[in-house]
């Protein structure tokens, strides 16, 4: 991913391309990528906003990528919940490396697994919007993040 626009004009939002710049320079956008962002994204603009933020910038890289088939709302909404939730809890941790340290089993792809039947998030509602976990709830929660009040507690912080 190092350019800003495909030869297709396929174009990264301009607030991305320096956050990928900083988390992916070799171009591998991989799981601890995506996890990545979504802590930096939590540090600056706290859950509600981040999980926008997240929605947005995955459904263009997917496009970026020519793979728009593989964005799932539900798994981008809880992945961004689910970090923004330790980043919230855990506010001093501000180096990435730190808090992967620190909570690693957000590294483990299958997380989601323990809340998710894989048919629930390959299906195409999860796809195209919120589907709530059909196995166990995540307990630490609680609350629809479309109802939080979205806090800039760091305008000034970028990737």
């Amino acid at each position: 991913m190092p350019d800003a626009t495909h030869a297709d004009h396929t174009a990264m939002p301009a607030d991305l391309v320096p956050c990928l710049a900083q988390i992916a320079p070799d171009g591998r956008f991989g799981h601890r990528q995506h996890v990545q962002l979504a802590f930096l994204t939590a540090r600056a603009l706290g859950t509600a906003a981040a999980v926008t933020k997240m929605s947005t910038w995955i459904r263009h890289v997917a496009a970026y990528e020519r793979i728009p088939q593989k964005y799932n709302a539900t798994m981008t909404r809880a992945w961004t919940q689910l970090v923004a939730h330790h980043v919230e809890a855990d506010p001093a941790v501000a180096d990435f490396g730190d808090f992967a340290e620190r909570y690693p089993e957000l590294l483990d792809k299958r997380l989601l697994r323990r809340h998710y039947s894989s048919a629930v998030l390959a299906s195409a509602a999860a796809r195209r919007g919120w589907v709530e976990p059909d196995l166990a709830p995540f307990p630490s929660l609680a609350g629809d993040v479309a109802g939080e009040v979205a806090v800039d507690r760091r305008p000034d912080r970028r990737c």
